[in-house]
């Protein structure tokens, strides 16, 4: 169950970390995606992974 539910939030994390017009908003909700699935880390890895998702 803690497999499926960690494969579950990674999805969210990775879908959340593509929303967003520009680099800064997608930064921002990678973030915050990334706060909830693995804390202050995670936050960090989901910010740069919006920024870099920017077009």
């Amino acid at each position: 169950m803690k497999r499926y539910a960690t494969a579950v939030l990674g999805v969210l994390f990775l879908t959340l970390a593509a929303c967003g017009d520009n680099a800064t908003e997608r930064a921002a909700t990678g973030g915050v995606g990334g706060a909830v699935v693995a804390g202050p880390v995670g936050a960090v890895v989901g910010g740069t992974v919006g920024a870099a998702t920017a077009q």
